[in-house]
């Protein structure tokens, strides 16, 4: 039941009523309050009552949890409301950063067409591997189709099975290359964080004005990570390319880079010692960076404490 109370600016929920006005269910109310995401209610006697602003707030809870954010991401944008930052600035922002990073639109494809791509042979175990790396996305109701989220991906490993490429070795090399990839992602997000919108995450919060601005920078930086990657990307196949030419066209002799820089063969154990230390992904920077550092510190070694003409070792002060 609902009533007006006498002089009460708004009517009055228990929280079963709230419920039926809202939607929700009583134990999703109550796991809402836990989280913080819903006022608290009014007490009258020894029962709390709701108004029509829990209704709302309840109904906007539902409308962003149809857009695909999390419950911890609503409970910020709520929190940015309450501040006093206009919920529509806000959701403008979050759309820009998690909106389109690229112009591929997904696409489905059927049970049988998948097949026919992959040879005319029903593999179940690669099907599942690809719906567990997000390639392919069950349809609900649908067991004979699939949603592609990006057609480009898929048709990579079209490509490479033609190829030659076992289906699995392809999976293997995706979750190899996602890791990588994110790693870049988070740095470059960390780089322009740091650099440029950083003056957007102190306090006090930022206005409408600044959320507008900030919109408006994701949109012009938005493509750089892509530019970035494809340019250096590109970089680097000529890179390795060129090297791995080499090694097998010359098997007898070290890989010389075009800039004069050789190839050098670490001990596994060292390998496995800096892939425990630094992960996977981060083996081949940690070890250059590890080089170029000793070899800085041995420079400046050499330019503070120079040889004595005569070849004697000089005397460190």
């Amino acid at each position: 039941m609902s009533g007006q109370r006498k002089g009460a600016a708004e009517p009055e929920y228990r929280i079963e009523d709230l419920a039926h006005h809202s939607g929700a269910t009583v134990r999703t109310i109550r796991a809402y309050q836990d989280r913080g995401l819903l006022p608290k209610p009014q007490r009258r006697g020894r029962s709390n009552v709701y108004g029509d602003s829990h209704v709302a707030r309840l109904r906007q809870i539902a409308d962003l949890l149809d857009r695909g954010y999390t419950l911890a991401s609503i409970k910020e944008l709520l929190e940015a409301w309450d501040a006093g930052r206009g919920l529509g600035g806000v959701l403008g922002l979050v759309a820009e950063v998690s909106g389109g990073w690229t112009d591929e639109e997904a696409d489905r494809i059927s049970r049988a067409e998948l097949v026919g791509k992959f040879g005319g042979v029903r593999d179940d175990g690669a099907v599942a591997d690809a719906v567990a790396l997000g390639v392919l996305e069950p349809i609900p109701g649908r067991d004979d189709e699939f949603l592609v989220p990006s057609p480009q991906e898929l048709d990579v490993a079209v490509e490479l099975h033609a190829a030659g490429v076992p289906l699995k070795a392809i999976s293997v090399h995706l979750r190899e290359l996602r890791g990588q990839v994110e790693h870049i992602a988070s740095r470059f997000l960390e780089f322009t964080t740091e650099h440029v919108f950083a003056r957007y995450l102190g306090h006090p919060p930022p206005d409408e004005a600044q959320v507008a601005e900030a919109a408006s920078l994701v949109r012009r930086l938005r493509p750089l990570a892509q530019q970035s990657v494809d340019a250096e990307l590109a970089r680097a196949m000529r890179l390795f390319a060129t090297r791995h030419l080499q090694q097998h066209l010359e098997p007898d002799g070290p890989p010389v880079h075009p800039e004069g820089r050789t190839a050098v063969a670490l001990p596994a154990a060292t390998i496995r010692a800096v892939e425990k230390l630094a992960g996977r992904e981060n083996t081949a920077a940690f070890i250059t960076a590890a080089t170029e550092r000793e070899l800085q510190a041995r420079t400046l070694d050499a330019l503070t404490y120079p040889q004595p003409e005569d070849g004697q070792v000089g005397q460190k002060p």
